[in-house]
């Protein structure tokens, strides 16, 4: 079973302290980036735990002191309590028989003589009235007198009671029978009703725990000035404070999830169980840079020649061995592939080889691939390809790398930059006894006796054989016949192909292979594991597509409304994509918003290009959790449905200092949106009209959502805005309108720009006021 953690806000509780001082706490001890509902590890509940008790110590010898105290305080008076009952009980006994005390007085002084049967007398005391019996004793005795000689004949002897014993007995039988009666109850002590409440729980569910109605519970929240209904769900610490409200005790449910059920609590693999394990190296590069033709030339294939138009059209892995030691190679169609992986948890790659063309030099591509390549945190090499061709100039490419911080070694940085040939085979051993020697220097290892994990490179679905994944094994052993879980779906391996296409019954880490048995097509990047129980695989599966389904209705990326709230939950560094319309805006802006860096947050721009917005983008900012800013540039149509997709926050500007200035209010805080932009749709200008006295007309057609009289008008122009404009005419045939939707043609007709061209983008749009 996992073991439970505890947040923050908490164990704060239980100490009786401010989250903010544990924060601070383990800020000063080197854990820092924590808010209030973090959920702590071992390590840092060790530093907190450790800080309180040596800071709040008690005096043993004080403490066991006043403890005596207590206990002979307490024993005292017992004893004096007791002697008290017993001395009222005497008294009792005294007062209903005071004949009988006074009678055992007197034959401890003299002898009584004794008495005969004649002489007895007995009261019955159950009567409200005194009765003289005595009148009674001469009939009695002449009814039961005893002859003078009884012979014993063998038999027992029954012997007479006289009226005095059996008066007695009747008396004992009535106290036995009715004396508990007499007593007063003592009433049962109250038990306190304990529940168990796991991390969230409905209202309604929490007042059936706790056996009190709905409306009482709701009227308690709502003093508490927390405004719910039955259905809503709150926190543990909520519906902690309201049971303590109704005097209920409250303990944390432990839950134990289907991951835990499966997977068990993770177990580190030791240094006696690692070994060393080959790299993974993935290759990225501008188009037709030669990404392919070095693993052509490493593979001695033609895997190039095999491909439509020379151009990747699939992910590949292949592994290699050079000099005895192994070799994995990923090749990408392209960095937008390689990022989808990562934003799906798949850090599977080591080192990037970044081809870079002697005779073209750094394009955009390669600019992005070495951005995204960065925000992956893996190690770059680059190979400088095509040195064979005339007007090849390898120095003049280090010199552009050194504009993105990548020094080559010979200049005295830690880059290595090789030299290669791909078609004549040059320097190519020199490429991977460098990809050897970065490996050697990174430590690579893994444990081959435990289960596998690694994760999805592609997944096709085969017509003959159903769903075929090429998986990368990261850890542990896959076998055939093993039940493993990638993503949403599960399956038993029943066949598995090494990268030349040959049957195998079992891959170690770093090993590329091809499996078939699972029940869907996964998602390249998704994770797999193998699993013992196939039963709660099903179960988790289904239980991670139903959470797919919420998330995408409930994803939250960063934004700019709600940055300062993340800075004060502790989010450390702001991770921005900007997009201009010339490289010098781009390198103004960049420079700009890394001015802005304070004590409580960085400003880290992961990516700076020119051109429109593309998928590209929004893709390395969901991966990186950035927003992206553009400047004089548009997304488009596919960029924002991704990013509506993807709830990546998209902000445009026209003006340098109105941008820095918006960040920076929200770095502090003062952010106040009072109008927000709201895009109508998008028009394409097919053919243009020129007409006296009044201008230039678009004939143009509404390629999605609508266009109506009143919006804005945005000119774009190859993914740049050329200028915005208001509507001076919106007709349809001949007819005036006031709006036209998707898929008719109109004629639009602008107030203040008339140089309109065919193939401009007119996109509407209108500037909405936000409620506050």
């Amino acid at each position: 079973m996992a073991e439970e953690k505890i947040r923050i806000n908490s164990l704060a509780k239980d100490f009786g302290v401010k989250s903010k001082d544990i924060v601070d706490l383990l800020g000063a001890h080197g854990f820092a980036g924590k808010s209030a509902m973090t959920a702590l590890e071992p390590d840092e509940l060790s530093v907190v735990f450790e800080y309180y008790t040596q800071n709040n110590q008690v005096d043993i010898t004080a403490f066991f002191k006043l403890y005596d105290e207590k206990k002979a305080a307490k024993k005292k008076a017992e004893e004096e309590a007791e002697a008290k009952r017993k001395e009222e009980l005497r008294k009792a006994r005294e007062a209903m028989n005071p004949k009988k005390t006074e009678q055992g007085k007197g034959q401890k002084q003299q002898q009584q003589p004794k008495r005969s049967k004649t002489d007895v007398r007995v009261v019955d005391t159950r009567g409200t009235q005194a009765i003289d019996v005595s009148k009674y004793d001469e009939k009695f005795d002449s009814f039961v007198t005893e002859p003078d000689n009884v012979r014993s004949g063998g038999k027992t002897k029954i012997k007479k009671k006289n009226r005095s014993d059996i008066q007695q007995e009747q008396s004992r039988g009535d106290k036995r029978r009715f004396g508990d009666r007499n007593k007063p109850k003592q009433q049962p002590k109250p038990v306190q009703l304990k529940i168990a409440v796991p991390d969230e729980i409905s209202v309604g569910e929490l007042a059936r725990e706790m056996k009190i109605s709905a409306p009482e519970v709701i009227k308690k929240l709502m003093t508490m000035g927390v405004m719910a209904s039955v259905s809503d769900v709150i926190d543990y610490d909520t519906a902690y404070l309201v049971a303590d409200e109704f005097k209920i005790k409250v303990e944390k449910k432990v839950v134990v999830s289907l991951e835990d059920r499966l997977f068990g609590e993770e177990k580190a693999d030791t240094e006696e169980q690692l070994v060393p394990r080959p790299p993974v190296v993935v290759v990225m590069g501008h188009v037709d840079h030669g990404k392919t033709s070095p693993l052509d030339a490493i593979r001695n294939t033609q895997v190039t020649k095999g491909e439509a138009g020379g151009i990747t059209q699939a992910i590949g892995a292949y592994s290699v061995q050079i000099n005895g030691s192994d070799i994995t190679f990923l090749d990408t169609p392209g960095h937008e592939a390689f990022t989808a992986m990562r934003a799906r948890g798949a850090n599977m790659t080591d080192i990037a080889v970044l081809v870079v063309a002697a005779d073209d030099g750094i394009m955009p591509q390669t600019i992005e691939a070495i951005n995204h390549a960065k925000a992956a945190g893996v190690n770059i090499i680059v190979a400088i390809n095509k040195i064979d061709k005339p007007g090849a100039d390898p120095e003049r490419v280090k010199e552009e790398l050194t504009k993105y911080d990548l020094l080559p070694e010979e200049w005295g940085g830690d880059t290595i930059c090789v030299p290669i040939s791909a078609i004549k085979h040059q320097n190519i051993d020199k490429l991977l006894e460098m990809i050897i020697l970065s490996a050697e220097m990174m430590e690579l290892k893994a444990n081959p006796a435990r289960q596998a994990k690694g994760a999805i490179v592609e997944a096709p679905l085969d017509k003959g054989r159903g769903a075929v994944a090429t998986v990368l094994v990261q850890n542990g052993t896959l076998r055939v016949g093993d039940i493993i879980i990638a993503g949403t779906t599960t399956g038993k391996v029943r066949q598995m192909y090494d990268d030349k296409g040959r049957l195998v019954k079992e891959a170690g880490p770093s090993t590329p292979v091809e499996i078939t048995g699972l029940s869907e097509v996964p998602d390249a990047g998704d994770l797999f594991q193998v699993v013992s129980d196939e039963r709660l695989a099903r179960e988790l599966c289904e239980q991670r597509k139903a959470e797919a389904k919420e998330k995408t209705f409930g994803a939250s990326k960063v934004s700019l409304d709600d940055l300062f709230g993340r800075i004060e939950n502790g989010q450390k560094t702001l991770n921005i994509i900007v997009k201009a319309d010339v490289h010098g805006s781009a390198e103004a802006v960049k420079s700009s918003l890394e001015k802005l860096n304070n004590e409580e947050v960085s400003v880290k721009v992961i990516h700076a290009g020119v051109g429109g917005i593309t998928e590209s983008d929004v893709m390395l900012a969901s991966a990186s959790d950035a927003f992206i800013v553009g400047f004089n540039v548009r997304p488009d149509r596919q960029a924002l449905d991704l990013a509506a997709r993807d709830k990546v926050d998209i902000k445009t500007y026209s003006i340098i200092y109105e941008c820095i200035e918006e960040i920076q209010a929200a770095m502090k805080g003062m952010l106040a949106p009072k109008f927000r932009e709201n895009v109508l749709g998008r028009a394409e200008v097919r053919k243009t009209i020129r007409v006296p006295n009044v201008g230039t007309i678009a004939g143009s057609y509404i390629t999605d959502g609508k266009v109506t009289r009143s919006s804005s008008i945005r000119v774009i122009r190859d993914g740049v805005v050329i200028f915005e404009d208001k509507i001076s005419s919106l007709k349809r045939f001949k007819d005036d309108a006031r709006e036209v939707a998707q898929s008719f043609e109109c004629g639009i007709g602008l107030e203040r720009f008339n140089d309109l061209k065919e193939g401009d983008i007119l996109e509407a749009y209108v500037m909405e006021e936000i409620p506050r």
